[in-house]
């Protein structure tokens, strides 16, 4: 499925320009005149994607825009736009997270690269989300066989450390494999590594 861009823009000619040139390359295209009009049919988020916003716009701002998303809980990136460059906001934007900053009138390729870059980094992030719900998934005991596992342990140690036997922690790494999805141990440390879970035990 392809991916959707979100386009918050007031410039009725311009939202017409960049769906067309959007749609061109590939892209699923949603445009609104203003912010309150993306906040009223706020993107479902299962499906990869990216708001590619306007600083300057009627009602809410495009960094105010930025401000209600993460109060929500969105994760999907924004690329800013603006006719009107400025440094304070520039400097703004990117601290709370936004993704990119360009200035109006935009190269497609230009565009094009920074909405793949946007998008890059929300299929990276969606993919340690579904990790990490993987390992919430694990019960108590689980968990403690997962952690010492990934740190290298071998069944018979994990055994002693938990006070139970070989034959326990086979089948309880089982279910750990199963409920994480993964194949292989490297697989398993690979993912944990991707979860930030060595930083947390640390």
């Amino acid at each position: 499925m392809p991916a959707l861009v979100h386009v918050v823009d007031d410039d009725d000619s311009f939202r017409t320009a960049i769906e067309r040139r959007l749609k061109h390359a590939g892209y699923e295209v949603a445009t609104y005149p203003s912010a309150q009009h993306l906040l009223d049919r706020l993107p479902y988020e299962n499906g990869l994607g990216c708001i590619l916003l306007d600083v300057r716009i009627p009602g809410l701002s495009g960094p105010e825009l930025q401000g209600r998303l993460s109060e929500l809980g969105s994760n999907l990136p924004i690329v800013f736009l603006t006719g009107y460059p400025d440094v304070p906001t520039t400097v703004r934007t990117i601290k709370a997270g936004a993704e990119d900053f360009l200035t109006k009138p935009v190269s497609s390729d230009e565009l094009l690269r920074a909405i793949e870059a946007a998008l890059a980094h929300h299929e990276a992030r969606r993919r340690v989300e579904i990790v990490h719900a993987h390992i919430a998934s694990l019960t108590p005991r689980e968990r403690e066989v997962f952690e010492r596992v990934i740190r290298g342990k071998t069944n018979k140690q994990v055994a002693i450390a938990l006070g139970t036997t070989e034959r326990t922690i086979k089948a309880h790494r089982h279910r750990v494999m199963e409920k994480t999805q993964v194949q292989s141990l490297a697989e398993l440390v690979s993912l944990a590594e991707r979860a930030g879970i060595f930083g947390e035990m640390s």
